[in-house]
């Protein structure tokens, strides 16, 4: 059994604001790698590994975890700060579904044996995790899964298919949502279960994507043993727990940094085409500049709420909403601009930031991972305008 260290990095809570942002961008700026900065796709962990080990020997991996769970303990305004400095230098995301989902979750519901066994594999890079949730017919509507795990003694037994793992070529470990109770209602019944990769029965397929990146995966499981002790928390209560994962991935794809990152290399195309000036594009520029800063605006509401350190009101899908409909409003302008630049696969020749169709087909999707923009809308009618399901 692992043993887990407790932190022993300084106190951030008790600096200020300041003190900290700025340590974090001395940080950042003498110790990111430069060849990953604003990376244009999802970069796999063969890449993005040496920042990752980075954070693990600095102590700055878990920025949410406790510090006597090897965190760094920051309160929620810490957070932020370490996030819009992370945001502004360009810093690629990790294979992070163990920083942000699953430890968090093992934290509050795990069992002392596996906080000890998980969690330390997660601060060294020997566990990367990915998460199977979604199935080729439950994306959106996740409580209608259908992957089954079957109790026979101390083992489950599990089939079924996930689709639209993130990374999943490169993870050893997958968190699953799987029915164990199949007689029960469909948001009932479900347990959360921890799955090793090279457990026989798992088959795993690149999905390759228009853009030629293999970021997604589905996952097979054909008669798949996982040890009963692989559950965490209550057995068939694992749609309360996947729930509470997903208050922090609101708020992170409702960011504007990819609405934000967009918009300046709108502009640098226009100069670069030669119409910036021009009145029509003026016009168009202007109301997506004034979109973005409504987006901040909003983004800072929920910030601030998170930094007095309250819950997240349903009407946090509002960002999600519109920072993915305003991200594919400026890629949708980029190609218009563009000329023969748009259908290129590659960088424009001089600048490898200009990819305006590299950035519409990265903006494409934003509407449909993380909860289609739909399902976003039926959210705030019914949980805020109490409006019938």
């Amino acid at each position: 059994m692992n043993a887990i260290t407790p932190s022993t990095l300084p106190d951030y809570n008790s600096w200020s604001d300041d003190e900290f942002r700025a340590e974090v961008r001395r940080f950042v700026e003498q110790n990111y790698p430069a060849e990953i900065r604003n990376p244009p796709k999802r970069l796999h962990w063969s890449e993005n590994k040496p920042w990752y080990m980075i954070l693990s020997r600095k102590g700055w991996l878990c920025p949410s975890w406790p510090r006597e769970l090897g965190g760094m303990g920051l309160d929620p305004a810490k957070q932020i700060i370490l996030i819009e400095e992370y945001e502004r230098y360009g810093v690629a995301r990790t294979n992070d579904h163990g920083i942000i989902m699953l430890g968090p979750l093992l934290i509050r519901y795990g069992t002392e044996e596996q906080k000890q066994k998980f969690l330390p594999a997660i601060l060294s890079g020997e566990h990367v995790w990915c998460q199977g949730y979604s199935e080729p017919n439950s994306g959106s509507d996740l409580a209608s899964l259908r992957t089954e795990a079957v109790l026979d003694g101390d083992t489950y037994i599990v089939n079924g298919q996930k689709t639209w793992c993130t990374l999943g070529t490169d993870a050893n470990w997958i968190f699953l949502l799987v029915r164990t109770d199949k007689n029960a209602k469909k948001q009932e019944g479900i347990s959360f279960l921890l799955v090793p990769m090279d457990t026989p029965g798992i088959t795993v397929r690149p999905i390759v994507n228009i853009d030629r990146h293999d970021e997604f995966t589905e996952v097979f499981f054909d008669n798949v043993r996982v040890p009963a002790g692989n559950i965490v928390g209550e057995v068939n209560k694992g749609w309360s727990m996947a729930k509470a994962l997903l208050g922090f991935e609101r708020i992170f794809l409702g960011s504007p940094k990819q609405s934000a990152y967009a918009l300046a290399r709108l502009a640098q195309l226009a100069d670069r085409m030669g119409i910036a000036e021009e009145p029509a594009f003026a016009d168009d520029f202007a109301r997506l500049r004034l979109d973005l800063e409504d987006l901040k605006a909003l983004y800072g509401t929920f910030v601030a709420r998170l930094k007095r350190g309250e819950g997240l009101p349903p009407d946090v899908s509002m960002l999600k909403i519109l920072q993915s409909e305003l991200f594919q409003r400026i890629t949708d302008t980029m190609l218009e601009i563009g000329g023969e630049n748009a259908g290129l696969f590659e960088p424009m020749e001089g600048n490898n930031e200009l990819h305006p169709a590299g950035l519409f087909i990265q903006a494409r999707p934003t509407t449909i991972y993380g909860g289609t923009n739909e399902i976003q809308r039926n959210i705030i009618a019914k949980n805020v305008l109490d409006m019938p399901g």
